[in-house]
């Protein structure tokens, strides 16, 4: 894992350094302790050691795996280089804390006893630690003459080189498949201008390949194209070089050398306006402007505009650049085909039968490989011959990423996949190592995870643009390389799962910095840096190699379906103790009744998650000096009584709250000029929000639940100019009456997107000032159990960007007011449980139909209504 990504640590610690050498951008706080640091000669010596490392890293990473002193040079590098980034985050807390002690206004109180040098003086020594360790490495390095890479982005060196031969009866299970994609080339494509490209995407391992091949020799196409072409692309998208493998399959003569313009040439005499079918397998490329370069010559050669184009690739960013209509996704295989699959590749050809007693324990393996065929013969080939029952079981018992296998084995295969992302996304995707296969994700979660340990780039300079939407970006981009799968969008955020197979290539990648903990380890490696807890259903107690972890940064207790985990205090104790560095730690769910007041001197911690920890009563007073802190959250945490001193947490971005005092309405939230998401949750005794939510300026999402005395919203939204979504659910006394009041209201400029009501039944009126003032960006409005709404307001004719209106169990509503016709962004109307308003809406009959009748898609009770564009 280390050589992935040690350029992009390396690159990025550059950039924080030559930061701290210029000062310009450094707060005034970060000034006054340089002031007292006298180390710019060691800046200066760890940027020209580290501009040298940088400069031979890829030269390094090709020969380590035929020198073992190299390869341990890069593991000292990876240690070291991650050390540097604590020290320099050190620097960064330090900073805070100052900058909180020179704000005259707020009261905290840190340790009185200051020596103003004491922290420059520790720097100067880690710091000149730190190079001495650069030193030794670069040594090392001049040793092995290692000289400088032309880095070229996303290159690997192709280890791939696929043909359109293929043996029928080895392959089971994709009869359908093969049927759909013949289907697809066949069906007539008159009338088009364009050459049809059907892709086919799915992970590795899957079987694109073997279905293109079977595709390709299938009679039928064979009759319905002249020409059929193969070729294998693989991550060297390059005109030149496809043109000449087409007139290779047509000619069987090279002609490499030759320009552009002489290859289409040759090529249209040898085509001839012939109909063909070109097969182009393992498609990495995501440049569409190469793709349309390749495309548009094709496009000429088709006379007759009836040929076709069949692409293969992991990538759903790829296939929806080339394809001209849906991809098709592969999906596994059935297992009762794996099983026969497994069969055949274990066992001589009917010994299977021979041997019950293992093909019981083969189904049991064949269950691990999740339908992927390529996973199926790989095990299998690792049991051929072999009829000791402990042979399997061994196999059976054990993870796939633990067992060796050969280049062409699954997780090879995989790994193409996993080399070949750009470098911040490997440094994202190995922490979901740290969770059990099958597990549900929370974006949320997720984004939150990267961000408390520094891998999201800051976003440009365009102020829209949150740190948060950089960490959706980076999940989109897995999703589009089919890294995760089954993803569900929940509006606001997404669930997705990971492959089985996906998550044990994880495991072998970041054994090195990433640990999941059971009772059965005994050991781990002192510069792991990431640890989970297992083993559910045990109480958690301190294991004996937890004392000489000093590096760990996150630290995540999995939590007990169903039930609160027990742990010992001796357990947080030692981690409080041993994880200085700690940046994220993730109690949910756990029987903790208090949290030690040691935890306040992590100060380099940015999430902390006490969810559902059900016997919390306080948090120590203390917990201010959290000055790092990014997430916390609190949610469904009942007995909580909460303190003002959260105020004083400068930095919080994620706020979920739940508690069951009154003194929620102490807090005043002026320093939280960073919040983007505040939700209550169960505050039984909220009656109106914070004094001062005016001074929420960044936020984004607003969201009560179960606050069953809430009244009302302060008209102080209003000035919340970046608020985008606010959900209220649950809340029963809750009235949203707040009419624009005198000129100050009449030209409100806000960004409200989303508003979700449900359950709320005393709710009579929409927020006019809010949403009349969102005009140009309201887009989705949700209206559910509200059963004393009666009417919608006339004024809803003015939302001119609305797209999507949902009103379900609304009983008393009985009419859609007039104006609704002029809403002609409105797309989706959906209707259920209000009987008089179903009825008024009926197509053509009712006496509202009219007033709906543009909108594209109406679902009116179970009917559904769908107009062409």
């Amino acid at each position: 894992m280390a050589e992935s990504f040690l350029a992009l640590v390396a690159e990025q610690l550059l950039e924080k350094i030559a930061s701290l050498a210029a000062k310009e951008t450094l707060s005034l706080a970060a000034k006054e302790i340089l002031s007292l640091w006298n180390v710019s000669s060691d800046l200066r010596r760890f940027q020209e050691t580290m501009t040298y490392i940088k400069a031979v890293l890829l030269d390094a990473e090709k020969r380590q795996q035929q020198n073992e002193t190299l390869r341990l040079s890069l593991g000292k590098l990876r240690n070291v280089l991650y050390d540097a980034e604590d020290v320099l985050d050190d620097f960064r807390c330090e900073a805070l804390r100052k900058e909180l002690i020179n704000r005259g206004s707020t009261k905290v109180r840190f340790p009185s006893i200051f020596i103003p040098f004491a922290f420059p003086l520790r720097m100067d020594h880690k710091i000149k630690k730190i190079n001495e360790r650069l030193d030794m490495i670069a040594s090392d390095f001049k040793r092995f003459n290692l000289g400088a890479v032309e880095q070229v982005e996303n290159r690997r060196t192709s280890l791939r080189d696929t043909h359109s031969f293929v043996i029928t009866s080895n392959v089971i299970g994709r009869n359908q498949d093969k049927e759909n994609i013949i289907n697809l080339l066949i069906q007539s494509s008159e009338g088009q201008n364009n050459i049809p490209v059907i892709p086919i995407v799915g992970i590795g391992g899957l079987g694109k390949t073997t279905l293109a091949q079977l595709v390709y020799n299938d009679e039928r196409i064979t009759r319905c194209f002249p020409l059929q072409l193969w070729v294998c692309v693989s991550d060297l998208f390059d005109v030149s070089r496809l043109l000449c493998e087409i007139i290779y399959c047509l000619s069987r003569e090279r002609c490499d050398g030759l320009p552009v313009n002489a290859l289409f040439t040759l090529l249209q005499s040898l085509i001839k306006g012939q109909k063909f079918l070109l097969v182009l397998d393992d498609v990495w490329n995501e440049n569409r402007v190469k793709w349309y370069e390749l495309k548009d010559m094709l496009v000429k050669l088709d006379d007759l505009h009836q040929s076709k184009i069949l692409v293969t690739t992991r990538s759903s960013e790829v296939a929806s650049i080339v394809g001209t209509g849906a991809p098709y996704e592969l999906k596994g295989l059935e297992h009762q085909d794996c099983l026969s699959l497994f069969a055949k590749w274990a066992f001589k050809e009917g010994d299977e039968e021979l041997y019950p007693n293992l093909m019981r324990i083969g189904n049991e393996i064949v269950k691990k490989c999740k339908g992927v065929p390529l996973a199926v013969r790989t095990l299998g080939s690792l049991l051929y011959s072999k009829t000791g029952q402990r042979d399997w079981e061994l196999i059976r018992d054990n993870d796939i990423w633990k067992l060796d296998q050969k280049e062409d084995g699954i997780l090879p295969v995989l790994k193409l996949s996993y080399n070949y992302l750009p470098h911040h996304l490997k440094r994202c995707l190995v922490f979901l190592s740290l969770f059990p296969k099958d597990s549900d994700y929370d974006t949320d979660y997720i984004i939150q995870f990267w961000m408390a340990n520094g891998l999201l780039e800051r976003p440009n300079q365009n102020e829209d643009e949150r740190i948060e939407d950089v960490g959706l970006q980076y999940f989109k981009d897995l999703w589009s390389r089919c890294f995760v799968q089954d993803v569900q969008d929940r509006n606001s955020f997404y669930i997705f799962k990971m492959h089985d197979l996906i998550h044990d290539l994880l495991l072998n990648v970041s054994q090195e910095e990433c640990l999941t903990v059971y009772q059965q380890t005994v050991n781990a490696s002192e510069n792991i840096r990431h640890l989970s807890f297992s083993d559910q259903n045990i109480p958690l107690r301190t294991p004996l190699f937890l004392k000489k972890l000093k590096r760990v940064r996150s630290l995540v207790i999995l939590p007990s379906p169903g039930h609160c985990r027990m742990v010992e205090k001796s357990f947080l104790s030692a981690c409080f103790l041993n994880f200085k560095y700690l940046r994220l730690f993730d109690l949910e769910h756990t029987f903790l009744e208090v949290l030690p007041k040691s935890i306040c001197t992590l100060k380099h911690l940015r999430y902390l998650n006490l969810t559902r920890c059900m016997r919390l009563t306080r948090l120590p007073k203390s917990i201010y000096k959290l000055q790092s802190l990014l997430t916390l959250r609190l949610f469904d945490v009942p007995n909580l009584q909460v303190r003002d001193n959260l105020q004083r947490l400068i930095n919080l971005r994620f706020l979920e709250i739940t508690a069951a005092d009154m003194q929620l309405k102490e807090i005043r939230p002026g320093s939280w000029s960073s919040l983007q998401f505040l939700y209550f949750y169960e505050c039984k005794t909220l009656e109106c929000l914070f004094e001062g939510m005016q001074y929420l300026t960044s936020l984004r999402n607003l969201i009560m639940k179960k606050c069953y005395r809430l009244v009302s919203l302060p008209r102080s939204l209003k000035f919340l100019v970046k608020l985008e979504e606010i959900a209220i659910i649950s809340c029963p006394m809750i009235n949203l009456r707040m009419e624009p009041e005198g000129r100050e209201d009449q030209d409100l400029h806000l960004s409200l997107q989303k508003l979700i009501l449900r359950d709320a039944p005393n709710l009579e009126d929409l927020p006019q000032l809010l949403l009349e003032g969102s005009v140009g960006c309201l887009q989705f409005i949700e209206i559910q159990h509200c059963r004393n709404f009666e009417m919608l307001p006339e004024w809803l004719k003015n939302l001119n960007s609305l797209q999507r209106l949902e009103i379900l169990n609304c009983p008393k509503l009985s009419s859609l007011p007039d104006g609704v016709d002029h809403l002609t962004a409105l797309r989706q109307l959906k209707i259920q449980k209000c009987p008089t308003l179903c009825e008024n809406c009926k197509p053509e009959a009712g006496a509202d139909w009219s007033k709906i009748s543009h909108i594209r898609e109406v679902h009116i009770e179970d009917q559904k209504i769908i107009k062409s564009p």
